[in-house]
């Protein structure tokens, strides 16, 4: 039995090898490097372009738990991801060339995959994983819409890439290297502005020109991505209380904490290249160097790359898929990625995993590991496919989407942590039975 796999981002990459290492043939059909999305720039898979990070790697987040489930159970991106991390604080981040060339090479040379290097406009025959991402093509969109049926089943939302600066044209008079409460290692750089800079900042940035985007409306920003514009319009001290925030950062040269800060993360192994931490934007070009060369650390700064705004598609999940991933009228056919409305790159890989081991159980004959709502793996399948949520929309990992506690825990990071102990106790008992199955073990 061959499983065909639509697109090679981290979702169907995770799912590629899930079910390669469990002895299932899979067609893993990839429309790079002869097409690509707006979004892409290399050819190979598994390409990060929103960030370089894959948040928190601390077990009192809800991602960060996430993460540690996925490396227990032998997730290919989690292990592409801890081998070409680079220093990042308390989060987990990655070179991201460094990354994706080694998914990519770990994909072509396993026996049980074949790459396909073309796009598919219409679902083939046979098993088949639909992980084509939030900027499937046109063509293969309509194709799914017809599939469907009916107006509700696709949906569509915004998102955002930040801007890329190069490491040698931060200021770093005006600059420091440290972390949000010295927590870690000084990996970051923080970029100071004082009232009176802020001011000018902000109000510059809510009246720059925006690209134009068909149908943008700040309605439809995903909480999670939002363009820094669209957030300062929301009010002068917004940005404060968000990307800008101060609280923790205290300037070396002055001993106190400024009134905003602007963090910048490094973006590449080297540190040669940094990003702008929060600032997705669809600011046109020119206003984006204008506006964001106010920011004083980095009046000379050599812009990389430039933010830009997408698209994003997803689905109506709760009506169309089950807690694996399956399409309910046509088991035959799942989806993985954030096109089941699970955000985030971790999410989509969680998916993908899911999608993997139990296509293949399914295969074998086997039944379903039906992970808990307790673990992280399992409240993102269980939310996505939860008929009883109104107005479905994209999200995260977060606890509150997991069962509460059965007794009370002081203090926010304490009872994450007891959150996080209880579902790696449950996952302990699920991993033989979830690793069992693949090559060389069945």
């Amino acid at each position: 039995m061959e499983v065909s796999i639509i697109g090679a981002g981290l979702a169907g990459s995770e799912c590629a090898w899930q079910l390669a290492q469990r002895g299932v043939s899979v067609a893993l059909y990839e429309m790079k490097p002869k097409k690509k999305t707006p979004a892409h720039t290399t050819e190979y898979f598994a390409e990060l372009c929103c960030s370089n990070s894959l948040r928190s790697d601390q077990l009192e987040n809800a991602v960060g738990l996430l993460k540690e489930e996925l490396r227990r159970l032998d997730s290919l991106i989690l292990s592409c991801a801890d081998a070409t991390r680079v220093e990042a604080g308390g989060a987990l981040a990655v070179d991201r060339h460094g990354f994706a060339a080694l998914v990519t090479e770990r994909l072509h040379s396993h026996p049980l995959i074949t790459v396909l290097s073309q796009e598919v406009t219409e679902l083939p025959e046979g098993e088949v994983v639909v992980a084509s991402g939030p900027l499937t093509s046109d063509a293969l969109a309509e194709h799914l819409q017809t599939l469907l049926g009916g107006e509700d089943t696709a949906l569509h939302f915004y998102d955002a890439a930040a801007p890329l600066v190069s490491a040698e044209s931060i200021d770093m008079e005006r600059a420091w290297m440290g972390s949000r409460y010295d927590r870690g290692t000084a990996d970051y750089v923080n970029c100071p502005m004082n009232e009176e800079e802020y001011t000018a900042f902000w109000q510059a940035l809510t009246t720059a020109q925006e690209a134009e985007v068909h149908g943008f409306e700040d309605k439809k920003v995903f909480e999670g991505c939002m363009p820094v514009e669209v957030m300062a319009r929301r009010g002068r001290e917004t940005l404060c209380y968000g990307p800008l925030k101060p609280r923790g950062l205290t300037d070396p040269r002055t001993g106190k904490e400024p009134y905003a800060v602007v963090q910048l993360r490094r973006d590449n192994q080297e540190g040669s290249v940094y990003n702008l931490v929060g600032f997705q934007t669809h600011l046109r070009f020119p206003e984006q160097r204008r506006v964001f060369s106010m920011i004083p650390a980095l009046h000379d700064a050599e812009f990389l790359r430039y933010g830009v705004m997408h698209r994003n598609t997803f689905l109506n999940s709760p009506r169309l898929l089950d807690r694996y991933y399956r399409l309910k009228a046509s088991p035959r056919i799942s989806f993985a990625g954030q096109m089941t409305g699970v955000e985030g790159y971790v999410e989509s890989a969680a998916s993908g995993f899911l999608v993997g081991v139990e296509t293949a159980r399914r295969l074998r004959g086997l039944p379903p590991v039906d992970f808990p709502q307790e673990t992280a793996v399992g409240a993102l399948a269980l939310y996505i496919s939860n008929p009883s949520v109104v107005a479905f929309q994209p999200m995260n990992i977060n606890f509150g989407i997991m069962p509460p506690l059965d007794r009370r825990v002081r203090g926010k990071r304490n009872k994450n942590a007891e959150l996080s102990k209880r579902s790696l106790a449950l996952l302990e008992g699920l991993r033989e039975t979830v690793l069992q199955q693949r090559e060389g073990q069945a």
